[in-house]
């Protein structure tokens, strides 16, 4: 689930509240600096087969990540999703498809790419405060964003709740993010930090 902060006060506020702090795993609370880019094809070929290639720095940790069959309803986000961890940071510059390639979806990015290269078409930088939850009926992370969108044409500020689900039911998440955006009045994010890039840049 994703939600839209309206300032980072609330952000701070939601960080520090009550409810979440009761049912907090202990231990967990960590911050860490997100850099990504995201790559695509000058015809925009993956994002046309809505499909999102990104390469991520994650504190230390650099992450190469696949993502499509992306929806949403109302806030709730769900996709299919591969990650394969890097070690050249080269890989933000020109990443090789073939990261991807022992999958089934990364052979059919590598058929789509075929011999087009691949530059970045947006790049994301932000502060990601998180920590892990257990509702009684569903174990999740709840992470705060605050940031900005990088584009050629612009940039959008970055300020969101995102709370994922590790294990248990639908309901269970739905309960706790209904809970903790009702007392915040947030209102649901219906799109990605990578959709929202690409409608800074006309595309989407």
């Amino acid at each position: 689930m994703k939600y839209g902060i309206g300032d980072k006060e609330t952000a701070e506020n939601i960080w520090d509240d009550e409810y979440l702090l009761s049912i907090e795993e202990a231990d967990t609370r960590e911050k860490v600096f997100m850099k990504a880019a995201y790559f695509d094809t000058e015809d925009f070929v993956l994002s046309r087969n809505d499909i999102a290639l990104r390469v991520r720095m994650e504190g230390t940790r650099i992450v190469a990540t696949l993502k499509w069959r992306g929806k949403n309803e109302g806030g709730l986000h769900t996709r299919e999703e591969l990650n394969v961890p890097v070690t050249d940071e080269a890989c933000f510059i020109a990443p090789d498809p073939q990261l991807f390639k022992e999958s089934e979806i990364g052979q059919e990015v590598i058929a789509l790419i075929g011999f087009k290269k691949l530059h970045s078409i947006l790049e994301t930088n932000f502060l990601r405060s998180r920590f892990r939850i257990d509702s009684g009926e569903g174990i999740m992370e709840v992470s705060i964003d605050t940031g900005e969108i990088i584009t050629s044409r612009g940039t959008e500020p970055i300020c969101e709740l995102e709370i994922e689900l590790f294990s248990g039911e639908e309901r269970a998440l739905e309960a706790v993010t209904h809970k903790v955006a009702e007392k915040y009045d947030l209102t649901p994010e219906t799109r990605s930090k990578y959709a929202r890039g690409l409608a800074l840049l006309g595309l989407r």
